[in-house]
């Protein structure tokens, strides 16, 4: 996620976080809404704002790389227990922890994701760009999950959905990451078989190489979409079934429309109508498994 926020002086000493201006609204998927138990979007709201300002750190284009991992590092450090408050999402995310009595793992595991933000440019092919995601994306739905006390055999699902829509904000920001922080998760591999190159990237629009690269990306993408499917049917929680039903249901909207879309032209994104029509085939779609 790109974050170009300058940083005042004084917050290189007293502060950790650099807030993009980013939050749950500018999200492809509902970030803890009504379909979420009330108790429990605190929490999911306190995860979200953890993982939100670790991001703006790895995004944020005026700090070097040295310094972004050294305030990940501390971030990790105080969500542990270590006394400072450089971080309050950090010490909100620790509060949470406590009162939920989970663990820090999934906190973690995003760490290294934005600790690898800052310092790996470049991503040999698709595994290796998965293996991002196992830090960056899936996460997130596991802690939910755990938050719900679901199963961990749901992950098997989970896992997929939060890949998939990790790959998609990567081709919505592909043009937006490599011009402003040299950053290309679209694969080496991909680029090379496609007779494109990350020099394509700054183009004011698709190459026909590129344009091969990103529909190849989505082909990917479908597949694990496909394999989430099966998450709603795998959930016991009610309002989380309906949540993940709507949340496939944007990806399903969102690949589709980067198919059709340029995203160096523009930002293809999700239209209210796209999220009107997710809610209701997510309600359809979770009352009728959670029937079957």
């Amino acid at each position: 996620m790109e974050g170009t926020r300058r940083v005042a002086p004084s917050e290189l000493t007293t502060g950790l976080e650099t807030p993009s201006g980013k939050g749950r609204a500018d999200e492809n998927f509902p970030v803890g809404s009504f379909l979420i138990r009330r108790e429990l979007r605190p929490h999911i709201h306190a995860f979200y704002r953890f993982a939100r300002e670790a991001d703006d750190i790895a995004d944020n284009a005026t700090l070097a790389a040295a310094e972004k991992v050294r305030r990940l590092a501390r971030m990790g450090e105080i969500l542990e227990g270590a006394s400072g408050t450089e971080s309050p999402a950090a010490l909100a995310m620790r509060r949470s922890l406590a009162e939920t009595r989970l663990g820090a793992q999934h906190c973690h595991d995003l760490l290294r994701a934005f600790t690898m933000d800052a310092t790996k440019l470049r991503y040999r092919d698709w595994d290796d760009l998965m293996t991002y995601c196992r830090y960056s994306a899936t996460p997130v739905g596991r802690q939910v999950l755990d938050l719900h006390g679901e199963s961990q055999n749901t992950w098997t699902w989970s896992d997929p959905l939060c890949d998939a829509l990790q790959v998609l904000n990567h081709l919505q920001d592909c043009a937006a990451d490599y011009r402003a922080l040299d950053r290309v998760y679209l694969p080496e591999q991909d680029l090379a078989a496609c007779g494109s190159s990350v020099a394509d990237l700054a183009a004011p629009a698709a190459t026909q190489g590129l344009r091969r690269v990103i529909d190849r990306l989505l082909d990917g993408t479908d597949g694990l979409i496909e394999r989430a499917q099966n998450l709603p049917r795998s959930v016991e929680s009610p309002g989380l079934r309906r949540e993940t039903a709507v949340i496939v249901a944007l990806a399903e909207r969102l690949a589709r429309r980067l198919r059709r879309g340029d995203p160096l032209a523009t930002r293809v994104k999700l239209s209210r109508g796209d999220f009107a029509a997710s809610l209701l085939t997510g309600l359809w779609r979770g009352r009728r498994w959670g029937q079957g």
